[in-house]
């Protein structure tokens, strides 16, 4: 007996050596750019490499049940790869018609009931956790602690707390100076000093909080969550104030899988903005008829305050003042009027309020060939929601623009999921406002054909955090997680000395050009014109572009980008192109080169260009006309805050 015992004492170190040895599974890319490698020993981590140089170091992943934690000492069980290799066709084509999706797997099975799935894309890689528990689990938290080499910076979008819009400014800061008081929601860009750029987000987030990131102040960034809300007290009609939140992030299935946290890599800035990684790694389609979904473009009232004149009638939140705001739409093709606050009574979405005849402006908008949007607040609509819906599809209404959520944690996440289920029984397009970025969903539901997560161009009204460098880093940031409502089409445009924040009389910054680029450089396949008619029927030579420019392309080519610097886009829709381009307060000259064109083929170029005194004042443009080729080059100078846009058309 005591020599069996010597004997296992002897062995003993030798075993636990064996049972804590690191193991390592690699996944390449199937270009061989990106490699990932998952390390096993007492917990997991992840690492990556770009072409061979580091992206990512070992960072360790896992997930805290309440009972048990996905990660820690983990014995495999198996492993199974495989190729996939397919083309998808988006119903809603925010970059292009057809889209490649083609990656390596690496599914790891652990003891425990639990799994890892890696994904690795030539342009970036990914993971995702999945569990075979019976019955329901309680996820107390996810960690995510990612840790990158020496000398990183990030554009860091700031935020105060959990309970959000998610419109934030992008501060560039070292990695190594962002604490744990630092809170920054996602897209979150990261800066490898070389050329080499990192955005993390996420996708897929059905039935789960949201994912946040905060530092350590060591050049190390780490995953958070919201907790589920447990006490909420109404504030307003638009507001929950939550007291106090459980013990837990999500309550939920024991056997599903959970989203997917991706990495997106670029060698060059231009391919941040054609990534598709969002959209691709998101669950398939569930609407078995997508035909009544209609991107377009949107006449806004919120923005101009309903400031429209040269009219008899007093204008304001009428019926007078929206068939005014139709006619204007009929005029120019635009597919869409939007009524934004003030159309029923706060606090009862079934009251629409003395002044508004819903019936006769749905009516005379069918005739003109318009539909139309109506705003909710998402507390109010949720109150009765299947009464409005049912509501809204008699009267003929087309679409809901659903505002304030300003949360994402997992209740608010599924109050998104059901908007959009029932949106679509009803035929309803979904724009959500005060909302968190882009995750997947519309891939399900196309019909949640855009959304906000963005400090766009409302802002302008009360302050002066939009700016170009703002307007230059969205593209690169927030716009690589999917469509953005930035609400562009300032007609009263400013230089950076002349804005200033007007309430009821809002102005833009940067130039006119600048404004314009916006329609192409900016996705959003439900596209706002935020300014009055009245302002939009003064400027013929705008409306010319306006009117034209569609919401949804077929390809996309990026011509020259840096962030938070310049942008030069063109993008096709059928056999019209049109480009934009936009700087930041640095004036340059960007070289409009046109060999994308078939050979062979002639257009007619409408070009957009900043005027000679756009420096100063900021509406001056100039509009050029001329038949052009593929062998058109030519340089064009962009005054401070300036832009170009040009559409071209087929001559035959």
């Amino acid at each position: 007996m005591k020599r069996k015992f010597f004997f296992f004492a002897l062995l003993l170190p030798f075993l636990l050596f064996s049972q804590t040895k690191e193991k390592t599974y690699h996944l390449t890319s199937p270009g061989k750019k990106v490699a990932v490698t998952l390390h096993v020993s007492e917990d997991l981590r992840l690492s990556a490499t770009l072409n061979g140089s580091t992206v990512l170091l070992p960072s360790e992943i896992g997930m805290q049940l309440k009972d048990r934690y996905l990660g820690k000492q983990p014995r495999v069980k198996k492993t199974r790869k495989k190729a996939i290799n397919q083309k998808l066709y988006p119903v809603v084509r925010e970059k292009q018609a057809e889209i490649n999706d083609r990656c390596n797997e690496l599914r790891v099975d652990f003891k425990g009931d639990y799994y890892l799935v890696l994904r690795a894309y030539d342009n970036g890689f990914a993971y995702r956790f999945g569990t075979r528990i019976p019955g329901e689990i309680k996820v107390v938290a996810e960690t995510g602690s990612y840790e990158f080499p020496e000398g990183y910076h990030a554009w860091w979008g700031h935020e105060v707390s959990f309970e959000s819009h998610n419109e934030v400014t992008y501060r560039y800061r070292p990695l190594k100076e962002i604490g744990k008081k630092d809170l920054a929601s996602l897209p979150l860009l990261i800066d490898r000093m070389d050329g080499t750029k990192i955005l993390i987000t996420e996708t897929a987030l059905l039935d789960y909080p949201g994912m946040w990131m905060r530092g350590n102040g060591k050049g190390e960034i780490y995953r958070v969550s919201p907790r589920y809300p447990k006490t909420l007290v109404p504030k307003s009609d638009r507001y929950l104030k939550i007291t106090e939140r459980e013990d837990y992030i999500a309550r939920t299935k024991g056997t599903r899988v959970f989203p997917w946290r991706i990495f997106a890599v670029s060698e060059k800035d231009a391919d941040l903005i054609t990534n598709q990684l969002s959209y691709i790694m998101a669950p398939p389609l569930e609407l078995e008829n997508t035909s009544w979904i209609r991107p377009g473009k949107v006449a806004w009232d919120w923005w101009n305050a309903n400031n429209i004149y040269g009219v008899d009638f007093k204008s304001g939140i009428n019926t007078e003042t929206y068939k005014y705001y139709i006619d204007f739409a009929a005029k120019y093709s635009i597919e869409y009027i939007l009524l934004d606050e003030g159309w029923y009574e706060l606090g009862d979405v079934m009251k629409v309020v003395p002044d508004i005849d819903m019936e006769e402006i749905v009516s005379y908008a069918r005739q003109k060939n318009v539909d139309v949007i109506l705003w909710v607040v998402w507390k109010t609509f949720d109150d009765k929601m299947d009464e409005a819906l049912d509501q809204f599809e008699k009267w003929g209404i087309k679409g809901i623009k659903v505002d304030f959520m300003m949360r994402d944690d997992q209740e608010m996440v599924n109050f998104y999921q059901t908007v959009a289920k029932k949106a679509a029984a009803h035929h309803l397009l979904v724009d959500f406002h005060g909302s968190y970025k882009p995750s997947g969903l519309r891939r399900i539901y196309p019909n949640v054909i855009t959304r906000e997560g963005v400090r766009g161009n409302e802002n302008v009204k009360w302050s002066n955090f939009v700016t170009t460098e703002h307007d230059l880093t969205l593209p690169f940031t927030r716009m690589v997680a999917g469509p953005m409502d930035f609400t562009p089409g300032a007609m009263r445009n400013a230089t950076k000395k002349d804005f200033k924040p007007v309430f009821d009389n809002p102005m833009g910054i940067g130039t006119r050009s600048h404004q314009l680029a916006m329609y192409v450089v900016f996705e959003s396949p439900l596209q706002m014109l935020c300014d009055s008619p009245s302002n939009y029927y003064r400027e013929p030579e705008a409306m010319e572009f306006l009117s034209a420019i569609p919401t949804v392309w077929d390809e996309t080519r990026v011509l020259e980008a840096r962030v938070s610097d310049v942008v030069l886009i063109a993008r096709r829709n059928g056999n019209n192109w049109y480009v934009g381009g936009m700087t930041d307060e640095d004036a340059r000259d960007l070289t409009l080169d046109l060999s994308f064109l078939p050979k062979g083929k002639k257009y007619r170029m409408t070009l957009y260009r900043d005027g000679i005194n756009a420096d100063r004042i900021a509406t001056d443009f100039i509009q050029i006309k001329k038949n052009v080729d593929h062998t058109y080059r030519e340089t064009v100078h962009l005054a401070p805050g300036g832009g170009l846009a040009l559409m071209l058309i087929p001559e035959n």
